[in-house]
């Protein structure tokens, strides 16, 4: 199959009320501050959307608003986490029931599978896939799930029907990227690369084979012409601007908090109202948002 998800991806944060509640007004938005920054499609349920705090009737709700302001405008990443094949298969049903165009799944975690058992499992949502008209993204992170794949492994799962890309956030991700891109090119597979970690080194990782990203959705229109310059081969443009929003990149990466600094800048940007993060997310403090505003203020935000 050829892959439809390509370019800059960001994951949507999940706006929520004060009183805990989905903030759907607030998630429109945030939408259309994609559209209009020029992103090549848009993710839910991803870490950086809270999706480990969000019920089934939540999922469903965001996946429809989304899908309602963007239309066929780019396509629509799921993300899939379910912690056996029958849950996530049953997310994979709903997801795509809903509009989704690729199915990010991440391997189950809480037994860990080994190399078989995830030929396996991709193999079973793979089958639904192509049944339901979408794909499959095999999300490679390790740090979330302790589930590692090897770049062979990956390539395995490049053969099966429906998985059509890979999210590679396995640290470091430029030497795997580099590997997993070259062995799928020999193949010929027309498999897609592309990179996590809120795109802290996606210039390398461009370099070494990525066609993608898929970043926190605070920065698009800045991240946008960065790699539209490196596409053009404006490399020493690309990185010099690249270096000016890293300390935004890497703010946002702060285990624990990293979902409370995208809120945080989305509303200091005026895209949404309120900063509320789930437990077990914790919100800034004084002190953070104190540094928050020093970076922000280097940027002109």
């Amino acid at each position: 199959m050829t892959h439809t998800v390509h370019g800059l991806v960001p994951i949507l944060a999940t706006p929520f009320l004060p009183d805990g509640a989905l903030d759907r007004p607030g998630l429109r938005r945030l939408v259309e501050f994609q559209l209009a920054s020029g992103v090549d499609g848009v993710a839910v349920f991803g870490m950086a959307s809270e999706g480990f705090a969000l019920t089934l009737e939540e999922r469903q709700q965001i996946l429809h608003d989304v899908r309602d302001v963007i239309g066929t405008a780019v396509p629509v990443v799921a993300g899939v986490n379910g912690t056996s094949s029958v849950t996530a298969l049953e997310q994979a049903a709903e997801a795509a029931t809903a509009g989704a165009d690729t199915l990010m799944v991440l391997p189950p975690f809480m037994v860990k599978p080994g190399p078989d058992q995830l030929v396996e499992f991709y193999g079973r949502i793979g089958e639904f896939a192509v049944s339901a008209g979408t794909e499959v993204m095999v999300q490679d992170a390790p740090g979330v799930t302790g589930v590692a794949m090897s770049p062979s492994l990956i390539v395995e799962l490049s053969k099966l029907d429906g998985v059509t890309s890979v999210k590679v956030e396995a640290p470091p991700t430029v030497p795997k990227v580099g590997a997993v891109a070259d062995a799928v090119a020999d193949e010929g597979a027309g498999f897609a690369v592309l990179g996590g970690q809120n795109s802290q080194f996606v210039l390398d990782e461009y370099a070494r084979g990525s066609i993608g990203t898929m970043p926190a959705c605070e920065f698009p229109d800045l991240l946008a012409p960065i790699l539209a310059s490196w596409n053009a081969g404006e490399r020493a443009e690309a990185r010099a601007a690249f270096a000016r929003l890293l300390p935004l990149i890497v703010h946002g990466l702060q285990q624990g908090i990293a979902w409370a600094v995208h809120k945080e800048v989305l509303v200091r940007r005026g895209i949404i109202e309120h900063t509320a993060v789930r437990l077990p997310a914790k919100p800034l403090d004084a002190g953070g948002r104190a540094l928050l505003d020093e970076i922000l203020t280097a940027l002109d935000l």
